[in-house]
């Protein structure tokens, strides 16, 4: 495998699952030669997504994936943030799971020069904790939060039994474990980089 190209530039980016009100969101700072896989698997931590499902980003009309999970799909691990940059785009779409259909809408905010005790991709801000896989998408996600917070509802004892009765906090955001397993990943995959990594 090719050595990564060193960048010195950071996006920060934002984004934000669509039609989950009130909004579940996540700013992070990235290399700008994060490719689109990579930031697919960045937002797969960030959500607490499981990454089972396809996904694809839609990009000024085109769309990008992983050619052989999804169909009709240009190969995502071509693409670098910095192309995007250059080209002018600073707004797009990540799809996950086309059965709940969760659609982010990710805004590329900024950019700034790479600090040197950083290690990148890096959480800075986010609210509310991501919806459970497979619950039914922003509508099921809100109907599930409707249930839940009603203690004699007829449901509650059924979804709680389907969360494997594990604590669920929708307005908990835990930036610090969020950026852990971050660190995990990345490193794990040998994706994480600081200014002076090779």
């Amino acid at each position: 495998m090719a050595p990564s190209v060193q960048s010195s530039k950071v996006l920060k980016l934002k984004v934000t699952l669509k039609d989950t009100k009130p909004p579940i969101w996540r700013r992070l700072l990235v290399q700008d030669n994060m490719s689109l896989s990579d930031l697919h698997e960045a937002i797969q931590v960030v959500m607490e997504w499981m990454g089972y499902h396809m996904y694809h980003f839609e990009i000024a009309g085109d769309h990008f994936g992983n050619p052989k999970m999804t169909e009709e799909v240009s190969n995502d691990t071509r693409v670098k943030l910095s192309q995007l940059v250059k080209d002018g785009i600073s707004r797009f779409t990540y799809t996950y799971d086309f059965g709940d259909d969760w659609v982010h809408g990710i805004v590329i905010e900024g950019e700034e020069m790479k600090k040197d005790d950083v290690l990148y991709p890096i959480c800075i801000a986010g609210k509310r904790c991501g919806p459970p896989e497979d619950c039914g998408g922003p509508w099921g996600y809100q109907e599930l939060i409707e249930i839940l917070a009603t203690p004699d509802h007829p449901e509650r004892e059924e979804r709680l039994e389907w969360l494997e009765e594990k604590e669920f906090t929708p307005e908990l955001f835990d930036m610090a474990a969020v950026n852990s397993a971050l660190r995990v990943h990345f490193t794990k995959t040998g994706k994480s980089r600081r200014n002076s990594a090779g």
